[in-house]
């Protein structure tokens, strides 16, 4: 029997999801907003080196009958695009958190359609090396087992290598707080702070998110893992992280805006921040970082008085 995919959102890491699952010899059906905005070589716009093959139809109608859906969009219209999706199972590729309501992922799918089966992809994974068919791994957490690994062996390949999970959480968290994280590491090298202070933030990031993970009922485990320090590590040194892309701006002494504005595409971390900010003191676990970047983006804080803030904290153990 064909494997059908449908893949919702034709930005960079939807077409490249699109390119992966077309190399499982799936037929592939990537739906777009604009679907007349491809380009003359075949490729769409955020992804103009790679050209999609004929197996991978590109539309605005989205098909009633496949064996899974990947949802490629935003965690902030990940709502609105819920409702348009059929009866199968589906896999959440985004990673953030819901600003108003301060939900995962997930709990955003489970809310709007609760009779589909989910589940989360995440991982350190830039979209142009996935579309290259470049090696990577990355983790696919469902509450149910049997979901997680019926979700790897669909997609899995000897190029992209999946591990199934059911710490849903754990992999949700390391997904939204290394985009924070990466603004932190990216504003760091744009201000002359050098490689210490990146390594520093990295480290001490990731010290936080586990805080905040275990009272969300996350695992230490999935955090030291590709979900959680594999992706911390790529987006807070690889160049095509717009998250960093994004700090190094304002390490230079752009504004928010500004900063946003020059971005290739959408930077998750700039709305995570505030809302992982948000859970944390519902919870009443300290976040400098996170709480740093928020108030750095919000214009709370100028970069002197971030740097300051960060730097004059207590002494204390590791």
């Amino acid at each position: 029997m064909t494997k059908r995919i449908l893949v919702i959102g034709a930005g960079a890491w939807g077409c490249a999801l699109a390119l992966h699952a077309a190399r499982t010899q799936a037929q592939v059906h990537l739906w777009a907003r604009n679907p007349a905005g491809r380009l003359p070589s075949g490729a769409m716009p955020r992804l103009p080196d790679f050209p999609l093959p004929d197996s991978i139809t590109v539309s605005d109608k989205i098909p009633s009958t496949v064996s899974a859906t990947l949802v490629v969009v935003p965690v902030q219209h990940l709502a609105s695009v819920l409702p348009l999706l059929p009866a199968a199972p589906t896999l959440l590729c985004c990673k953030g958190v819901e600003r108003n309501t301060l939900a995962f992922p997930l709990e955003v799918l489970a809310r709007m359609r609760p009779d589909l089966s989910g589940g989360i992809l995440s991982g350190p994974n830039f979209a142009h090396e996935i579309a290259a068919g470049l090696p990577a791994a990355a983790v696919i957490a469902a509450q149910a087992e049997q979901n997680a690994q019926a979700l790897t062996h669909l997609l899995a390949t000897p190029l992209f290598r999946l591990y199934a999970s059911t710490d849903c959480m754990g992999v949700q968290l390391g997904g939204a707080a290394k985009n924070v994280i990466a603004i932190a590491a990216g504003t760091a090298i744009g201000a002359g702070l050098g490689e210490n202070a990146r390594a520093a933030l990295i480290t001490r990031g990731l010290a936080e998110t586990a805080r905040l993970a275990a009272v969300l009922g996350g695992s230490a485990t999935t955090l030291a893992g590709l979900s959680g320090m594999g992706d911390l590590v790529l987006t807070c040194t690889g160049t095509s992280s717009r998250n960093y892309q994004m700090g190094l701006a304002l390490g230079r002494g752009a504004q928010t805006d500004t900063a946003l504005a020059g971005l290739p595409g959408v930077a998750e971390g700039a709305t995570t921040a505030g809302a992982l900010l948000a859970l944390a003191q519902k919870h009443g676990v300290t976040v400098p970082i996170i709480e740093t970047v928020s108030d750095l983006l919000t214009q709370k804080l100028s970069l002197a008085q971030a740097q300051d803030r960060l730097l004059s904290r207590p002494l204390k153990q590791e």
